[in-house]
């Protein structure tokens, strides 16, 4: 019963969620064209969500950098982790790309909403210099500008450090705002199931089953390659980061705290689970115990996957194409920073979808349909986002220790 209950608490709200956005394509499938005079709940919803994400954007990653103890720790974590969170979150964006251009989750769905914007690929240094910068303040406070705002708000939180104490209190203060603006967020979620019940009702009614079709089909190709780098590339990793003796080891231990993420959809959760594993594969214990509770805030392989999933859903439902270089490019850059960087932020994975949409230019009612398989993809993204911490900590250990680290540790080869 207790364990029915931990598993009702940790996915109570998607469930509901999906349980609302279900309810609403009912409605919509049944009413047809009629469903549309939903249309104004729906918008209502997203019109708020994007009210608040530029002062949400700001406030998280500006508290979160300005309110670091020291810039020597700061240096430290960039030094011993953002290689291995990097590398192991592009190869996991660069296998879903592969996956994605093989099999295109949204293929045959054509949806004539407003039609994608500006930013479609770096094809020209003048659009570089568009997507990075802006050419006023003010355009910084639009979620159109979204990447100029993530980093102009890093750049300003580094300054705030730079400034000591006085930098830090400024940054305590920003993190009370930044707290306040989650809590706006909250309170707006409780009207999400009929916001985005009503949203489906609407695109259900007007567009058809297409998308549903749309939607399994994506389901389908991002569990098939998201099991597939679990087994595969963590196996690699595993080998190379003990020169194969471990790999037996490695899942023999790692299968509990899968399980355990796969079940409770909380890196955080996972974290005792996860810190037992490393020290039963004889990960050093000053390793695991700042590889994992950091990766498990700020190392989402799961995320960086279901990034390049999200963004070709998108171009695939606007009948735009997903193949030239600049718009791949464009995609893993994406897709590692929401995965990577921005996952370390409150409320990460909505600055994320925010950043998708802005960044290529897609109209606003592109953003429910990618938070949507946020939501669908969550159990299986979380497995491998744990998973992956405590398979960055082996690596890790072979970067600091030595490639015989493993072989010195003396580590019972079940």
């Amino acid at each position: 019963m207790s364990e029915s209950n931990s598993l009702w608490k940790a996915y109570r709200f998607p469930i509901i969620l999906l349980c609302a956005i279900a309810i609403g394509c009912v409605i919509g499938a049944v009413m047809g064209k009629d469903a549309l005079v939903l249309k104004p709940l729906g918008d209502l919803f997203i019109n708020a969500m994007f009210m608040v994400v530029v002062p949400l954007v700001f406030t998280t990653i500006c508290s979160a950098v300005a309110s670091m103890s020291s810039m020597e720790r700061l240096g430290k974590v960039m030094r011993s982790l953002v290689v291995v969170f990097l590398v192991t979150g592009a190869v996991a964006a660069i296998l879903m790309l592969i996956t994605v251009t093989l099999f295109p989750p949204a293929q045959g769905a054509n949806i004539q909403m407003e039609a994608a914007g500006e930013i479609q690929a770096f094809s020209t240094p003048d659009q570089i210099v568009k997507a990075f910068t802006t050419d006023d303040f003010v355009n910084l406070l639009s979620r159109r500008a979204m990447l100029p705002l993530i980093l102009f708000t890093i750049f300003f939180g580094f300054c705030l450090q730079s400034l000591g104490e006085r930098g830090r209190a400024i940054g305590r203060g920003i993190s009370v705002v930044a707290d306040a603006m989650l809590q706006m967020v909250k309170y707006l979620m409780y009207y999400a199931p009929i916001g985005l019940g009503a949203y489906f009702a609407t695109l259900v009614g007007d567009y058809g089953p297409q998308l549903l079709g749309a939607y399994f089909r994506a389901m389908v190709v991002y569990h098939v390659a998201t099991f597939g780098y679990f087994f595969i590339a963590f196996t690699i990793y595993a080998w190379w980061a003990t020169e194969g003796r471990g790999v037996k080891v490695f899942w023999s231990k790692i299968i509990a705290p899968a399980l355990m993420a796969l079940g409770s959809g909380s890196s955080t959760a996972t974290l005792p689970v996860n810190l037992e594993a490393a020290s039963d594969m004889g990960i050093p214990r000053d390793i695991s115990e700042i590889v994992l509770p950091i990766g498990a805030t700020a190392h989402m392989e799961g995320s960086c996957l279901s990034g390049i999933l999200k963004i070709a859903f998108l171009f695939g439902i606007f009948g735009l194409p997903f193949t030239s270089l600049g718009t791949m490019a464009t995609a893993v850059a994406v897709a590692v920073l929401s995965g990577v960087v921005l996952s370390g932020i409150p409320g990460g994975g909505l600055v994320g979808e925010m950043l998708i949409v802005s960044l290529y230019g897609f109209p606003p009612e592109a953003f429910p349909i990618i938070a949507t398989i946020g939501f669908l993809v969550d159990p299986a993204a979380t497995m491998v986002n744990a998973t992956g911490d405590t398979c960055s900590a082996l690596m890790i250990s072979r970067l600091v220790e030595g490639k015989n680290w493993f072989a010195k540790a003396n580590v019972t080869n079940l």
